[in-house]
């Protein structure tokens, strides 16, 4: 890389949670790219989505990349339970519950304790990225100027609750599972299971019909890509910390707080950022239609849907050119404005 770069782990103590409980002695693995300039007002935030570690979200960073790291101060923060940042696969026990609103208040710390920093220019997310986007605007609004919303919600609606709980059952049906949080083994035939139902979800009806599971991502049948792209990609997490993400998205709600009482208008409303909703046209997770619903409320929001028909990884577009350009040229503009 011709760019700085540096990584880290903040050490936070014990952390109340948003549900209640405390996560002991809880930690934050992060990465940055490029240099923070004098006035601590070039920093674009980057948290990290489903299933994923910072490593894997790097690839869109770069000087001709969706976020350039030669005028942005990108930070990545590992949210609480993707394996690297305090997870159950590290910290047992674990709560029952640990929220976006407990990665974003971790985040908060460690942007000011770090590096002095009590403004952003963007967040940036895709995803539960995304949401943790939208939570950072509603809860810290004359903190954020901006905010990036791909694939992504202000509340998980039903419809994608219905995906997640059936998720949830396939890992929770184990018998490795302990009824709580953990697993006394990798749940290999659940996790099998799991990742062949989550690649239904996760790209579009008209993805696999025009086979670009086949001519995009290169598997020679349709066995290999359920095995090499969704089997093998969950496989290598642990299950444990698989539960405890899903059960994040599933209760991701900006309203959820005391000072907006469970109003999702207010809630919205509240945001002062320039709010950026970009969710793909055929993403079955996180519809058009949600954030169609939130836009009037947001006092600066522009609803700028990708033309994909990859679901919900036309906002994660790592092998797919034409969307990648879509989002850059999109963001780009937003963080110049």
């Amino acid at each position: 890389m011709s760019w700085p770069t540096a990584e880290g782990t903040f050490h936070l103590g014990d952390v109340p949670l948003h549900k209640g409980g405390v996560l002991p002695d809880a930690k934050l693995v992060w990465k940055t790219h490029g240099t923070l300039n004098a006035a601590r007002d070039n920093v674009v935030l980057y948290p990290t989505s489903y299933g994923a570690q910072h490593p894997d979200l790097e690839w869109l960073i770069g000087p001709d990349g969706i976020l350039d790291p030669t005028r942005w101060f990108i930070v990545i923060p590992n949210m609480f339970t993707n394996g690297l940042s305090s997870s159950p696969s590290n910290c047992a026990p674990w709560p029952a519950l640990v929220t976006s609103w407990d990665s974003v208040a971790a985040q908060r710390r460690l942007l000011r304790e770090v590096w002095g920093i009590k403004r952003l220019h963007c967040v940036y997310g895709w995803s539960m990225g995304a949401q943790q986007a939208y939570h950072w605007a509603a809860a810290h609004s004359a903190e954020v100027a901006r905010a990036v919303v791909l694939c992504g919600s202000a509340r998980t609606a039903v419809h994608n609750q219905v995906f997640l709980r059936s998720q949830m059952a396939i890992l929770e049906a184990a018998p490795e599972y302990d009824g709580t949080a953990l697993f006394s083994a990798q749940p290999v035939r659940a996790l099998r299971a799991f990742g062949r139902s989550y690649a239904a979800w996760a790209l579009s009806q008209d993805f696999y019909r025009e086979g670009l599971h086949l001519t995009a991502l290169g598997a020679p049948d349709l066995e290999t890509f359920l095995v090499r792209d969704w089997e093998q990609r969950f496989g290598r997490r642990p299950a444990a910390d698989l539960l405890a993400q899903l059960r994040i998205w599933d209760a991701g709600d900006i309203s959820d707080h005391p000072r907006f009482g469970g109003d999702l208008a207010k809630a919205l409303s509240a945001i002062e950022a320039r709010v950026l909703l970009m969710p793909g046209e055929t993403d079955l997770y996180f519809r058009v239609a949600d954030n169609v619903a939130e836009l009037p409320y947001l006092r600066h929001g522009r609803l700028l849907p990708i033309p994909s028909i990859w679901g919900h990884r036309a906002g994660n577009p790592q092998p797919n050119p034409a969307d990648a350009a879509f989002v850059k040229a999109a963001v780009r503009e937003l963080l110049d404005s």
